[in-house]
C-alpha cells in the first residue's frame, strides 16, 4: 500500500484548488527572499516572472555534504533570488519542510511523494502567494500507467513523476502552466517515453495557456532525443536559447567537483514559443566552499 498522505496544512484559499484527479497532495507554507542572477535587480519588473528549477539533492547526514550543512547555503540562496515559481527534485518531505520554515510564510509549496505519500522524494513545486495563485493542480506517473500511484514501466527501476499546476499572475491576470519533473538517470527507453507522455499530457491542455517546464532531465540539452522530443513540433522552447540575454554556460551537474564551463545542461526551463525570456542563467552560487546541493540551479526571467 502506498504511505498514507500527511494531514493538509493548506490554508481554505489553498484548499479551494481544484484538480483532475482524486490523489491528494501536500502543501505547505514558504519564503521570502533578495533578488538575483536573472532575477530582480534594483528595478523590479512588474511583468517579469522569475523560474527556477533545481535539483535539491535529497537530505542525508552522510559526509562530506550533509543536509545539515547545506541547508543554510540553501537558504541564503533562495533568499537572495526569491523565485517567484521553483520547481524543485528529489527534496524528501522532511527537507521541504526545511526550505519552507527558512524562507517564511510568504510561499507555498505543493508536492506528492514519488509513492503517494510523504516517505520518498518528491517534486515540489514553491510558488510566491503574493504573485501567483494556484487554480488547479495533478500529479501522474511516468508510466504506461500514469493515474496509478507509483507505477513504474518502462524498465526505470527508481519511480518518476510530473507535476502539473495552473497559476493565474495576480500582476497581471495571466494564466499558465507550470509542469515540474525528473526523469530517469539510467534508462534512455524510460526517459523518452516520459518525454512522449509529458508532451502528450501538454497538449491537451487549454492552447490559450502558456507552459512552463521545469526539471532534471538527466540528458543533456542538443544531444538527446529526449530534448528534441520536447521541443520538437515548436509546442516548447528552451528559455536558454531564447533569453535575450544571458550568463556563462556551466555543467549544471557537478557532484561537488569543480564546476566544468561549457558542460552539460541536464536541467532545463522550457516555454511556450509565445514566452518571451528576459534572461537566463545558471546559478553558481556557494558559501564558504559550500554548495546547497549537487546541481546548479537553473534561472529565467519571463514574460508570458
Amino acid at each position: 500500500m502506498p504511505a498514507p498522505v500527511p494531514p493538509d496544512p493548506r490554508t481554505p484559499h489553498q484548499q479551494h484548488l481544484t484538480r483532475r484527479t482524486t490523489l491528494r497532495a501536500t502543501a505547505a507554507t514558504a519564503a521570502t527572499a533578495a533578488a538575483g542572477a536573472p532575477a530582480a535587480s534594483g528595478t523590479e519588473n512588474r511583468r517579469g516572472l522569475r523560474v527556477m528549477s533545481f535539483n535539491l539533492r535529497y537530505a542525508s547526514e552522510t559526509d562530506p555534504h550533509p543536509w545539515s550543512e547545506r541547508r543554510p547555503v540553501m537558504r541564503r540562496l533562495l533568499r537572495r533570488e526569491r523565485p517567484h515559481v521553483l520547481g524543485t527534485q528529489e527534496g524528501l518531505y522532511r527537507q521541504l519542510r526545511d526550505i519552507a520554515e527558512d524562507l517564511g510564510p510568504r510561499y507555498a509549496w505543493i508536492g506528492l511523494g514519488r509513492l503517494g505519500g510523504s516517505r520518498d522524494e518528491f517534486g515540489a513545486v514553491f510558488y510566491d502567494t503574493l504573485r501567483l495563485s494556484p487554480e488547479e493542480f495533478d500529479h501522474f506517473w511516468l508510466s504506461d500507467t500514469p493515474a496509478l500511484i507509483g507505477s513504474a514501466t518502462w524498465g526505470n527501476t527508481i519511480v518518476r513523476m510530473a507535476s502539473r499546476i495552473r497559476f493565474t499572475d495576480r500582476h497581471t491576470g495571466s494564466g499558465f502552466h507550470l509542469l515540474n519533473t525528473h526523469l530517469d538517470h539510467a534508462h534512455q527507453y524510460a526517459r523518452e517515453r516520459s518525454a512522449a507522455l509529458i508532451g502528450e499530457r501538454l497538449r491537451a491542455l487549454d492552447p490559450a495557456l502558456p507552459r512552463i517546464v521545469t526539471g532534471d532531465f538527466n540528458v543533456p540539452a542538443h544531444g538527446n532525443p529526449v530534448y528534441d522530443a520536447l521541443l520538437g513540433g515548436g509546442a516548447l522552447t528552451d528559455t536558454w536559447e531564447t533569453a535575450a540575454e544571458r550568463g556563462r554556460q556551466y555543467a549544471t551537474f557537478h557532484g561537488y567537483r569543480p564546476l566544468v564551463p561549457d558542460g552539460d545542461r541536464i536541467d532545463w526551463i522550457l516555454a511556450s514559443p509565445s514566452v518571451r525570456t528576459v534572461r537566463a542563467g545558471i546559478n553558481t552560487y556557494s558559501y564558504e566552499g559550500r554548495f546547497p546541493s549537487d546541481h546548479l540551479p537553473v534561472q529565467a526571467l519571463v514574460e508570458l
